[in-house]
């Protein structure tokens, strides 16, 4: 298991300086380390699997991907680039989706996976009088944040878990985007906290259930 750690190291450390860059007073420019996250952690599970292609690598590196993509462009102004960047969020999300479903074969989710729906229809009942025009693209985009980390459960821990990161600092960046919340100290930093370790786990699940029907393969 600690072997695993070690392709993301590179990773680990634009993530600590990506946080500290956010939380140092002064406006220091975090675009840079932002756009360098995914491709680290892409990088990470690539080495971690020695590049041997996967379903789980596969369907992951797209994820990771589409991610990177849309931190690129939500970093450029205008609705337009917003709706754009919400649709490869979306696209990465169904990504994890398709990987998280995979395992449903062996094990069933379990019953309080329906918060997650819970969650989604009070989300939307929310922010609806703040998101105008935009109700309908937040509403799917949170449809699909809501099936992937419900079905994350059926899934692993650490995909559990990362899903669930996801899907906080989701909410957060939502109600910041929309009700307000910006000039609270070290929001920004909270938010990608809880991205970079949902990602991070995301790709720790990838990594282990790659490895884990190699060995049944091997067998």
């Amino acid at each position: 298991m600690r072997q695993r750690w070690v392709p993301f190291v590179p990773f680990i450390v634009v993530a600590i300086t990506h946080l500290v860059m956010l939380l140092t007073p002064g406006g220091i420019d975090s675009n840079t380390t932002k756009v360098l996250l995914m491709p680290a952690l892409l990088l990470g599970v690539v080495v971690a699997l020695r590049a041997r292609p996967s379903r789980a690598l596969l369907i992951g590196g797209v994820g990771i991907l589409f991610s990177w993509a849309g931190d690129a462009l939500l970093e450029s102004p205008g609705e337009f680039n917003f709706l754009i960047g919400l649709g490869l969020f979306l696209c990465a999300h169904l990504a994890y989706l398709a990987l998280f479903v995979w395992p449903l074969r062996e094990r069933r989710m379990p019953k309080f996976a329906a918060l997650y729906l819970v969650w989604w229809l009070v989300l939307v009942v929310v922010l609806a009088p703040f998101v105008g025009s935009l109700l309908i693209p937040v509403a799917v985009y949170g449809l699909a944040v809501a099936a992937s980390a419900a079905t994350a459960l059926g899934a692993t821990r650490p995909a559990a878990l990362g899903a669930l990161l996801f899907l906080s600092s989701d909410t957060i960046l939502a109600f910041k985007l929309f009700v307000g919340g910006s000039e609270i100290f070290g929001i920004d930093a909270l938010i990608m906290a809880l991205y970079i370790a949902g990602q991070g786990l995301i790709a720790l699940a990838v990594v282990n259930r790659a490895s884990t029907l190699r060995s049944q393969q091997a067998q």
